[in-house]
């Protein structure tokens, strides 16, 4: 691994610092590119204009007529964080505005596979509906929009994802990455998508003479949900999306916050008073998709949606649950697939530039965590397959992604799908992360052909882990107030948090859980705990680490440690 450090840009600095913020925080906002205040400023009135989402307007205008109409809607949800948190600010918003009639549909991952397939159209049709709205999918659901169509549904497709070759012929298309949107967040979530479509019809219903600005229903009460999908999908927390989150952020320290959500703070043991983007993305965000993994994402989706607190708690316990076991399963499979990407190169050499991880007993519901961590581990772009449990299709692998910076996953298909016809029967995704189906006895050639890009694009440097942090802590930050600081601000992907660098004495180390070391460090001359967890080799005695702080509460008493990420 190598350790670098940030630039950090000292004019901007200084300007952060004159106007007021914090030196530390100076510091560390301009060099992931801050340049004045008002990039800080997280105030409503400063998100990107509806106006600006090509479709925004022309979705208001159905979602209206339809509302006026009283027409039925129906919700055509994701299995992830992301499509549950859509689901509900769907649900939930479109009521608030007058919607009388409104229902979802999940689909299952195993039996339905991903997104707005015909059979789905059908069901939908079936439940009496009269417009469907897909939220996080149906980009690429060309098919999927046909049926639907030709059963005389009206079809608003709300997404976030890349077309593929041919967009959907929907009666409406919100997607910032459509081919000619000059939206500016182009990172946005689906549930932001959604967002903004809630925005423009309040405008459109407004116009309409249906509100005045003194009495339209306030969206605001969604941005906790927003929020928890805009972090737990890992989208790049540009200056729009850190908005969306801070507000959400904000309400739920306030305790403004649907049941569900603060149950399910209750069931991870966090407190939602001094909640953070870390508590979205590592404690409430993988409870609502170990349903959509294990079980039916309609169990997550319904948590989301109650008011009625014991229902809220009770349904939080049984994704609290079903999370554990997703633990356990991903823990067996995790050993198994190490050992099998592994195998693939010698010991001392360098792994193979992309890696491709199958065994029978896979469970489809966490390839995508397993190959995270195995990206993580050998730092290479990386697909576990699992077999297809879907009826019919048995014949098929069912393949998750996890890609390192430089090599754009979902390119890298669309390449090897256009050198070997028919290999992948669909595939899906984004740069960081994809999914893809393959006939289960052509593995062998996605893996060839999935290697021959990587060798092609990869170059030795991409190859070579970079660990990026902020540089040495001055020893005055070293205090539980100013982690407290740093925790509170906006923090994820694009916008990383704050991992510190530089040399310190190891005083001691020991093995705690059998699998993670306990430090005792020198900090510029003043002792301080340190944790590594999932490591188990020693140190030197100076070592060059990187590190992030937290505060350990011992007997009342609040100390900063280390939280070690690696060393060089």
């Amino acid at each position: 691994m190598k350790i670098v450090v940030r630039d950090v840009p000292p004019r901007a600095a200084w300007a952060l610092e004159q106007a007021g913020v914090h030196p530390l925080l100076a510091r560390l906002y301009a060099a992931r590119g801050v340049l004045n205040t008002a990039e800080l400023d997280d105030g409503l009135a400063h998100l990107l204009p509806p106006a600006g989402l090509t479709g925004a307007h022309e979705a208001a205008v159905l979602l209206a007529d339809a509302i006026a109409a009283h027409k039925k809607l129906c919700i055509v949800a994701d299995y992830d964080c992301d499509g549950a948190t859509a689901c509900a600010v769907a649900v939930r918003g479109l009521k608030l505005l007058g919607a009388q009639h409104v229902d979802f549909l999940v689909p299952d991952r195993v039996v339905d596979g991903y997104g707005l397939t015909p059979p789905i159209a059908r069901r939908v049709k079936a439940t009496g509906a009269d417009v469907l709205i897909t939220v996080d999918n149906g980009i690429a659901s060309v098919e999927g929009v046909a049926e639907a169509q030709s059963l005389g549904l009206q079809v608003l497709v709300t997404d976030h994802h890349l077309p593929g070759p041919a967009l959907p012929a929907a009666d409406v298309l919100v997607n910032p990455n459509q081919p000619g949107c000059g939206f500016e967040s182009k990172s946005i979530a689906g549930v932001g998508v959604m967002f903004y479509v809630l925005l423009a019809l309040r405008a459109e219903l407004r116009a309409r003479g249906v509100f005045t600005p003194q009495n339209q229903p306030k969206l605001d009460a969604l941005l906790p949900l927003v929020a928890l999908g805009t972090v737990a999908d890992v989208v790049r927390l540009d200056a729009n999306n850190r908005r969306l989150v801070a507000q959400g952020l904000k309400r739920v320290r306030d305790g403004a916050m649907p049941a569900g959500l603060a149950a399910l703070f209750t069931a991870a043991g966090r407190d939602a008073r001094r909640a953070t983007t870390f508590d979205f993305g590592f404690a409430l965000g993988p409870r609502i998709n170990a349903a959509g993994r294990l079980a039916d994402m309609t169990l997550g989706i319904t948590c989301l949606l109650t008011d009625d607190a014991t229902q809220a708690a009770a349904l939080a316990q049984q994704l609290d649950a079903i999370n554990r076991e997703r633990r356990e399963i991903e823990g067996d499979m995790r050993e198994q697939a190490f050992a099998i990407a592994e195998s693939l190169f010698d010991e001392g050499e360098a792994p193979p530039p992309a890696l491709c991880v199958f065994d029978p007993d896979f469970h489809e519901g966490v390839v995508g965590i397993v190959a995270s961590r195995i990206k993580d581990k050998l730092h290479r772009p990386t697909f576990v397959f699992a077999a297809s449990q879907a009826p019919g299709h048995e014949d098929e692998l069912k393949g998750s992604g996890r890609s390192i910076p430089g090599f754009h996953l979902r390119d890298a298909l669309d390449l090897v799908a256009k050198r070997h016809p028919g290999v992948l029967l669909r595939f899906g995704g984004h740069a960081m992360a994809a999914g893809c189906t393959v006939n289960a006895d052509r593995l062998d050639e996605f893996e060839a052909g999935l290697a021959a890009v990587a060798q092609e694009w990869l170059a030795p440097a991409t190859l070579t882990r970079r660990l990026e942090t902020d540089g040495p802590l001055a020893p005055e930050y070293r205090r539980p107030e100013m982690v407290d600081t740093l925790h509170a601000a906006v923090w994820g992907q694009g916008f990383a948090p704050p991992v510190f660098s530089e040399e310190v004495d190891v005083l001691s180390q020991r093995l705690v859980g059998e699998k993670h070391l306990s430090l005792k460090l020198k900090h510029q001359g003043q002792p301080v705990d340190g944790i590594w967890f999932g490591r188990t080799e020693p140190l030197p005695a100076r070592a060059h680490l990187a590190f992030r702080l937290e505060t350990d509460e011992w007997q009342g008493v609040s100390r900063v440690r280390f939280l070690i990420e690696g060393v060089e």
